[in-house]
C-alpha cells in the first residue's frame, strides 16, 4: 500500500492506494490550517495502517506546509516521504522545460498521462487554471491562469454588491440579474478563455491532441467547451502513484 498526497495552494489531497491502483482511502484538508494538531486529528486514521504504508510520496507546491506533514508522517508512520521533484523522472517523461519551475502537481499530471505516440492538453481546475502540453512523452511546458473559484471569491470580496454565488452551467449569455450576469461572465468567459488557448496551442505546435479535463470544476465546464474532451479524477494522485510504484527510491 502507499500514501500519496498532493499540497495545494487550497486543499490537500493525502491518499492510501493498494498495488491494483484502486484509491482505498481519501483524506482532504484545508491547506491554510496544516500545523501538528491538526495532522494528528485529520490523519489519525492512517496509523492502523502504518505497517501496510511501503512508500509515501508527495507533490506540493507549498513547501513549508510539505516540511510539516513530512515531519508528521516521519514520526508516525516510521516511513520518511519524498518529494516528487526529489526522484529521477527521466524514465517517466522527458521534461524539456527548467524542473524548478514547473509545479510538482503539473508534472504528475503529465506523468499520470503521458503516452508514446500520443500527444495531450491536460487541463486542470485548481486554485489556479492549468494547461500543460505533452507531445509524444515528452512536457513542453504550459499556460497558468486565474483560477475559477479564487477569481470569482475575489470578485465577491472587493464588489459589495456582487452576491457569493458558485459558478454553475447558464444557458443564456445575457444575465437579467447581477447573479446570472456574474454566472454568465464566468461560465461563458472561462470557457471562451480554455477554448481560445486550446486553438493557440494547436496553431503553434501544429499537432492534434487529446484533451484531459482534472479538477473540480471538470463536470461544470467538459459540455461547454468546443473541443472533445475526456475528465480524468485525481490525475495528480494517479501520476504519483505511477512514479512511486515504479521508482527504487
Amino acid at each position: 500500500m502507499y500514501l500519496i498526497g498532493d499540497i495545494g495552494n487550497t486543499e490537500t489531497k493525502i491518499c492510501l492506494i493498494k498495488e491494483n491502483q484502486q484509491i482505498s482511502k481519501k483524506l482532504i484538508l484545508k491547506t491554510s490550517k496544516i500545523e501538528p494538531k491538526y495532522l494528528q486529528k485529520k490523519l489519525r486514521i492512517l496509523n492502523k495502517y502504518k505497517f501496510l504504508i511501503k512508500k509515501i510520496i508527495f507533490s506540493s507546491v507549498v513547501p513549508k506546509t510539505y516540511k510539516k506533514i513530512k515531519v508528521y508522517l516521519k514520526k508516525n508512520i516510521k516511513v520518511s516521504p519524498k518529494e516528487l521533484k526529489e526522484i529521477e523522472l527521466k524514465n517517466f517523461i522527458k521534461i524539456k522545460v527548467n524542473k524548478k519551475q514547473v509545479g510538482s502537481d503539473r508534472l504528475a499530471n503529465a506523468i499520470g498521462i503521458s503516452k508514446k505516440n500520443k500527444n495531450f492538453i491536460i487541463v486542470d481546475f485548481g486554485t489556479a487554471t492549468t494547461f500543460d502540453i505533452v507531445i509524444n512523452d515528452k512536457y513542453l511546458g504550459g499556460i497558468i491562469a486565474p483560477g475559477v473559484n479564487l477569481s470569482l471569491k475575489t470578485l465577491v470580496m472587493k464588489a459589495s454588491l456582487i452576491p457569493n454565488l458558485k459558478v454553475t452551467p447558464i444557458s443564456n449569455v445575457i444575465g437579467k440579474n447581477t447573479s446570472a450576469a456574474v454566472k454568465s461572465g464566468f461560465y461563458w468567459g472561462y470557457t471562451g478563455l480554455i477554448d481560445n488557448l486550446i486553438k493557440m496551442i494547436i496553431k503553434q505546435t501544429k499537432k492534434k491532441f487529446d484533451l484531459i479535463l482534472t479538477g473540480g470544476l471538470s463536470n461544470i465546464f467538459k459540455n461547454s467547451i468546443k473541443f472533445k474532451s475526456k475528465i480524468v479524477k485525481d490525475l495528480t494522485i494517479l501520476g504519483l502513484f505511477k512514479v512511486i510504484k515504479s521508482s527504487n527510491t
